[in-house]
């Protein structure tokens, strides 16, 4: 992959829908830097797995903020990547294929750590 001139950023979600604040934060973060032309992986650990659930984002709404269903469908179509971890979804008793929306790819502990080696900063939230 080539490397962006502008950096790469990844975003670490482990907040779900109990916290809509947590949950959004890491979308307007992400859709920010895609619109300054950085690379963006949005990762989702914890109870952030539940974000990527079909109809989740669609009830969550943080005051001061856009829905999160909106921030989420602008960061997919500027190219957003969403990475979700394999152990946390299983841990949930969740069936990606059937669950989860088109987009989001599970990934290993491998993966998310070679994202964040190759990263120019992270973001925890």
């Amino acid at each position: 992959m080539a490397e962006n001139k502008n950096g790469k950023l990844i975003i670490m979600a482990t907040h779900g829908p109990e916290d809509p604040e947590r949950a959004t934060i890491p979308f307007v973060m992400g859709v920010a830097a895609l619109a300054s032309e950085i690379d963006v992986v949005i990762g989702f650990q914890a109870n952030g797995v539940m974000l990527v659930r079909k109809g989740c984002a669609d009830h969550v709404f943080a005051a001061g903020f856009p829905p999160l269903k909106e921030l989420m469908d602008t960061y997919l179509e500027e190219g957003g990547k969403m990475f979700v971890c394999g152990p946390c979804v299983q841990s949930r008793q969740i069936n990606p294929e059937e669950e989860f929306i088109e987009g989001a790819t599970i990934v290993n502990a491998a993966t998310f750590v070679g994202e964040c080696m190759d990263a120019t900063n992270v973001l925890i939230y």
